[in-house]
């Protein structure tokens, strides 16, 4: 079987967020933006993970066109908490490197799917 790329690049993201999450908690108390960031960024892999069973190739553009705005979202909190002093430039320029490849993957994939339609 095919290795799955994204799959396993938006669980390793989601791994990253959850202890990213778990820093500004306990290191930093930081409780909103990060809770936010927690949301968003578990969310890109299980949405990837949803369109694996997805009913329709529209409902596979769908559930990706949907990751990708969680995928975008991420990339804001993480961009806001680093602006606001909460992740230091080394942390935020690794993490926002791995986000940066999972939205190109999404829109390379949902580009794909929509010209295969």
């Amino acid at each position: 079987m095919k290795e799955n790329v994204v799959k396993n690049k938006s669980f390793a993201f989601a791994l990253r967020v959850v202890k990213l999450y778990q820093y500004l908690q306990d290191q930093k108390k930081e409780f909103v933006m990060s809770k936010q960031l927690l949301r968003s960024g578990t969310a890109i892999g299980a949405l990837i993970r949803e369109a694996e069973q997805a009913e329709s190739k529209a409902d596979f553009i769908h559930k990706q066109s949907i990751a990708l705005k969680e995928a975008n979202e991420t990339d804001y909190w993480i961009e806001l908490l680093h602006k606001a002093e909460y992740i230091d430039e080394k942390s935020y320029t690794s993490i926002k490197e791995d986000l940066t490849e999972l939205l190109k993957l999404l829109v390379s994939i949902i580009k794909t799917a929509k010209n295969n339609q």
